[in-house]
């Protein structure tokens, strides 16, 4: 009877996968591993809860084409990994990831678009604050290439290759968008959609907190003395 019965079963799939955006494995037991696990996953925190509140909050151009450029660095990586096809180290077996190639690494040249775009674009500004938020995100970006060779995912050669990308890209972009596109800033601040938006174009501000706050309170007065 349990014969017929596994007969007539029809046969398990033996191809399937998940969809793991935020399956990262490493060693159990391994405090350090669980520390770097989490570091690989910053690409997201920046992706999902970064730009998308700053777009809900800020409404900025710039910061605009900072996650258009982000898209397009990806759009990028993707391209040289199908043309490359270098395969991910031999640990990939146990991390169910040798179906992706791995030079370069996304996540190396994600984070370094990120540092490297985000550092020129703070000091560019006059805030008191610049030199911080030049220099926070490598940190970052470091700990997450380390990461990504430590965890398994990639060779050395294949971090130091998406950290290059990402550098040189990063520094590309930021030309493009402040020697090409803040042409068209006013044009996009000004069109139907910018003002139905509320998308605002700051660039040409120096100190755009300065800005915010003595206009805060410059309107706070003229409420109250009106």
């Amino acid at each position: 009877m349990a014969s017929e019965f596994v007969e007539m079963a029809s046969p398990l799939p033996q191809t399937l996968k998940a969809v793991t955006l935020t399956h990262v494995r490493y060693q159990r037991g391994d405090p350090l591993g669980h520390f770097l696990a989490w570091v690989s996953l910053v690409p997201i925190f920046i992706s999902l809860g970064g730009f998308i509140s700053h777009f809900l909050f800020r409404r900025e151009i710039h910061g605009l084409c900072f996650a258009l450029g982000l898209i397009l660095s990806q759009a990028l990586n993707e391209l040289i990994k199908s043309s490359v096809q270098q395969s991910r180290p031999d640990t990939c077996a146990a991390l169910e990831a040798c179906d992706s190639h791995g030079w370069p690494s996304s996540h190396s040249q994600y984070m370094f678009f990120f540092a490297t775009f985000l550092t020129l674009l703070a000091l560019k500004k006059s805030s008191r604050g610049r030199l911080f938020f030049s220099s926070i995100t490598w940190p970052f970006a470091i700990l997450t290439m380390y990461s990504r060779v430590y965890l398994g995912y990639h060779s050395l050669a294949q971090v130091y290759a998406g950290a290059a990308v990402g550098i040189v890209f990063g520094a590309v972009w930021y030309w493009i968008t402040n020697a090409v596109l803040v042409e068209y800033f006013p044009a996009i601040e000004e069109s139907a959609i910018g003002r139905l938006l509320y998308i605002k174009d700051t660039s040409h501000i120096p100190n755009v907190l300065k800005f915010e706050y003595d206009n805060a309170r410059a309107a706070r007065k003229k409420v109250a003395t009106d």
